[in-house]
């Protein structure tokens, strides 16, 4: 579209614009939707970043990109939550800090986990601690035990399965 394609529709807008704001009323439901839409689609005229191609039909054209243009709109604004229902979210979110009942149950989990690994073979337990806890790289494990990293890899995956079949 050259220079004068922008200017010849930037008058169309200007001209029909009653007729253009109408229409959109009708077809949006919103006159402030419309007026909105009106004025991005003259700010996407004014920046230039429009197809090249000639106009046809100046009332349809700027129809479907003031529609695409409202259409943008009430999708951004439908990302964002309402005063209500912040306040909603805020009202159900529960309280971070655990209470004594759950405190008590954390605890135990965890004693009855420390057993579980303590009935563990020493290697199979020593690995375990060593990557899980102190978060070592397995072939560091491997090197300081002076063991190949495919036996850490399977005592690793024995101690998990281990783990798992106890605390269930």
């Amino acid at each position: 579209m050259n220079k004068s394609d922008f200017l010849s529709l930037r008058e169309f807008l200007a001209r029909r614009y009653d007729d253009l704001k109408r229409r959109l009323t009708l077809h949006l439901g919103s006159a402030d939707l419309a007026g909105d839409a009106l004025q991005d689609t003259w700010l996407r005229l004014e920046s230039g970043k429009e197809s090249h191609e000639p106009v046809q039909y100046p009332l349809s054209y700027l129809m479907r990109m003031a529609t695409n243009s409202a259409l943008d709109r009430l999708r951004a604004e439908k990302r964002f939550l309402s005063g209500d229902e912040v306040d909603q979210v805020l009202n159900t979110l529960a309280d971070p800090m655990p209470g004594p009942a759950q405190t008590a149950e954390a605890r135990s989990e965890a004693e009855r986990l420390a057993l579980v690994i303590q009935k563990m073979p020493l290697r199979r337990r020593h690995i375990l601690i060593l990557i899980r806890v102190d978060e070592m790289p397995r072939q560091e494990v491997a090197d300081r035990l002076g063991v190949s990293l495919s036996l850490v890899d399977r005592e690793l995956k024995r101690a998990h399965e281990y783990v798992i079949e106890q605390m269930q």
